[in-house]
């Protein structure tokens, strides 16, 4: 298969939209998540997405099967919650190797499809890598400011598991994405070389951080230029921003990792900001005329969709990128 890294300079490429807001179209209750195997299982589980590639493998199929046909390169494998930690609200630490696994095989398989459709066209898959649901930077107790629900070594032990089963069930890149605190991407990144040193691979890695209001910084208060100095010490694919913003206001700050960023950028924005009722309500059309900007521009090698994002969505946002060339990597704009 052409190398990725060959691809990404060639021309734009595609990200996949949101599986959460796939997923809900399907209202699974708590028996779907279920399925038979979990059905005595001691606490309720509906909203475990990642859980869905073992109980409804095929909804996460079709999903998949759907971004792929609506001009996507690159899906994201069902793992936003996929390590112990997260999964420990569900007191599920014992399946993480399973959940990433699975999602892997599954989202591979449909690639692989595809790409045998499409031998110009190949498509690839991302082992996704959330964040967790603990900071290491900062304490979740306003009366102690020292202390910390997670160490770096137990978010380190957490990622590596994660990335093991993510590669061996047959991830193409690994995207650490939605970082709102870059400590606990750092102990990704850290798990991510130790598992390429250990097995003498070379992986592909995107690296994706969420600006979390209008003050154009992280939740643990950097800036996008701090953001990416922190991080650009790890070969890497591409750098970007996904999530809490809509498309316009991700510009400025893709602005400034294009213009000091030495490998590829990507940018997947929410379908707007969420309303009342946090819904998204930005249409396809409406988020591909902003993306346009970045393209004009050439702020991006990589472009996808985050929160309330769909395939019609991502569909609108390939059909623009076949127009435009990808921002040259490795020099400023």
């Amino acid at each position: 298969m052409k190398d990725i890294k060959k691809i990404v300079e060639e021309r734009i490429l595609i990200l996949d939209g949101a599986m959460g807001t796939m997923l809900q179209r399907n209202k699974f209750t708590e028996e779907d998540f279920r399925g038979d195997r979990f059905k005595d299982w001691p606490v309720p589980v509906q909203g475990n997405n990642d859980l869905l590639s073992i109980t409804q493998p095929e909804a996460i199929k079709e999903v998949h099967r759907l971004y792929f046909a609506a001009g996507a390169d690159i899906v994201e494998t069902n793992t936003f919650s996929g390590t112990t930690i997260a999964m420990a609200d569900y007191e599920m630490e014992e399946l993480v190797y399973e959940l990433n696994y699975e999602s892997a095989k599954i989202a591979k398989e449909v690639a692989d499809e595809f790409t045998k459709k499409e031998p110009h066209k190949p498509r690839f898959v991302a082992g996704s890598i959330g964040p967790t649901n603990r900071t290491a930077s900062m304490s979740p107790d306003v009366n102690d400011p020292g202390y910390r629900a997670v160490t770096f070594d137990e978010l380190r032990i957490a990622y590596k598991l994660q990335v093991e089963a993510l590669l061996d069930g047959g991830s193409d890149i690994l995207l650490v994405e939605t970082i709102f605190d870059t400590l606990n991407a750092k102990a990704a990144l850290f798990a991510i070389e130790e598992v390429k040193d250990e097995r003498g691979v070379d992986v592909p890695i995107m690296i994706s951080g969420t600006i979390t209001d209008a003050s154009g910084r992280t939740l643990s208060g950097q800036t996008a230029e701090a953001f990416l100095i922190s991080v650009s010490h790890i070969p890497m694919l591409s750098i970007g921003f996904n999530c809490a913003l809509g498309a316009n206001q991700l510009t400025p700050h893709l602005e400034v990792l294009a213009q000091k960023a030495e490998f590829g950028v990507s940018a997947h924005p929410n379908a707007g900001l969420p309303n009342a009722f946090g819904e998204y309500d930005e249409t396809p059309e409406e988020m591909a005329e902003q993306i346009k900007e970045y393209m004009d521009k050439g702020l991006v090698n990589i472009i996808g969709g985050c929160c309330g994002t769909t395939p019609e969505h991502i569909y609108a946002i390939a059909e623009l990128a076949k127009n435009y060339k990808p921002r040259t990597v490795g020099i400023t704009v």
